[in-house]
């Protein structure tokens, strides 16, 4: 093998980082004629497969802990690298648990941030120890600093990077994207099959910092518009959305929100295309403002032509700029107004789908960015 792709992340998953694994690796892959791809298992995935000349492995050791079963992950990884450390010319790898095992050794490394666990952990495991959070960042820093280039999808992210201390010569903004939808315009477009007459949606995971509680919260101020549905398509299972059902119950709103779990990626597409409005609620905590994020969920509204509506933070803004409407993040009743108000002006909330769509990457654009920094390193 003369090339690597590593990710603490399951593949294939209807996660939207799985969709950024997809695009990453199959660029790697065709610039080195294949190679191997460790990620994550489970779900009754393969431990091994081939698809051409791209060998697929997968960790799926069952380790309730996170910590533990992520040093499980580093060890494999070093395994899994260990026969091919002759001839492999470059490694990828999207977290500190893959580039621990693979700096180091002949091989450049590209270390692609999308999130640092360092922020992220607490807000998924609120009762990890301080002293925990500190290994993790200097774990973070170490592998930061030994990569020989660092990829990130937003300038937010990569301010963040460099405020930590990293070359900024080698840090390089590699944004995510979206392809365009069939038959995205600005024509109303046919529902997909089941979906409400009249709809609002989100698509994502559930944790807490994606503001899917104040978007409930919202809705429940819009009891006036009886016809309006919220379709909540989400990328986990039913059994992490419990908590979040218990309060639409208790907000009043169950009967009006249609649940769909863990669909595939181009069924997302087409609810996401026949949506009036795609909302993303992002909160207002460390993990959203000192990291930043780049989320797929508000580029492919808009590569479908979707009016999108979402919190005002720096990234969100990245993306999104003055074709979107940008609220304050967790408040509930002046996301609630944004929502009444571009459902009120269809005409001016289409106009302002149809800039946005012109404006978003293509994953060929970001294909192309990333081949110049392999070709770079």
């Amino acid at each position: 093998m003369r090339a690597a792709y590593f990710a603490f992340d399951r593949f294939p998953s209807s996660k939207g980082s799985a969709v950024h694994i997809g695009q990453m690796a199959a660029e790697l892959f065709d610039r080195f004629g294949g190679g191997l791809l460790g990620v994550l298992g489970g779900g009754g995935l393969p431990r091994y497969q081939r698809e051409g000349d791209v060998e697929i492995a997968r960790f799926d050791e069952q380790i309730p802990n996170l910590i533990d079963r992520a040093e499980a992950y580093s060890h494999w990884v070093a395994r899994h690298l260990a026969p091919h450390l002759d001839t492999l010319e470059l490694v990828h790898v999207r977290d500190p648990w893959s580039a621990l095992p693979v700096l180091g050794h002949r091989h450049k490394v590209v270390y692609e941030v999308n999130g640092l666990p360092s922020i992220e952990l607490p807000h998924t495991w609120p009762q990890t120890a301080p002293a925990t959070v500190a290994k993790l960042r200097r774990l973070e820093a170490h592998c930061l600093e030994q990569a020989d280039a660092v990829v990130v999808p937003s300038s937010v992210i990569g301010d963040a990077i460099r405020k930590m201390g990293i070359n900024p010569e080698k840090v390089f903004l590699v944004p995510n994207a979206a392809d365009p939808v069939a038959g995205a315009s600005s024509v109303p477009r046919a529902r997909p099959p089941g979906a409400p007459e009249h709809y609002i949606i989100y698509v994502g995971a559930l944790q807490r910092w994606q503001g899917v509680n104040v978007l409930l919260r919202a809705f429940a101020r819009l009891a006036d518009l009886t016809d309006l549905r919220l379709v909540v398509c989400s990328s986990v299972p039913e059994r992490r959305a419990k908590p979040l059902q218990r309060l639409a119950d208790r907000l009043g709103v169950a009967e009006r929100i249609m649940w769909r779990f863990t669909l595939p990626h181009d069924e997302v597409a087409g609810w996401l295309a026949g949506a009036a409005m795609s909302a993303a609620p992002l909160t207002a905590c460390p993990r959203n403002l000192d990291q930043g994020c780049a989320p797929l969920k508000i580029l492919e509204s808009m590569a479908a032509g979707t009016p999108v509506v979402a919190s005002d933070l720096p990234a969100v803004r990245e993306i999104l700029g003055e074709d979107g409407r940008l609220v304050a993040p967790d408040r509930p009743a002046e996301l609630a107004r944004a929502i009444r108000i571009l459902l009120e002006y269809p005409g001016q909330a289409r106009a302002m789908a149809a800039r946005a769509s012109g404006r978003v990457p293509t994953w060929a654009d970001s294909r192309a960015k990333l081949a110049e920094v392999y070709n770079r390193v």
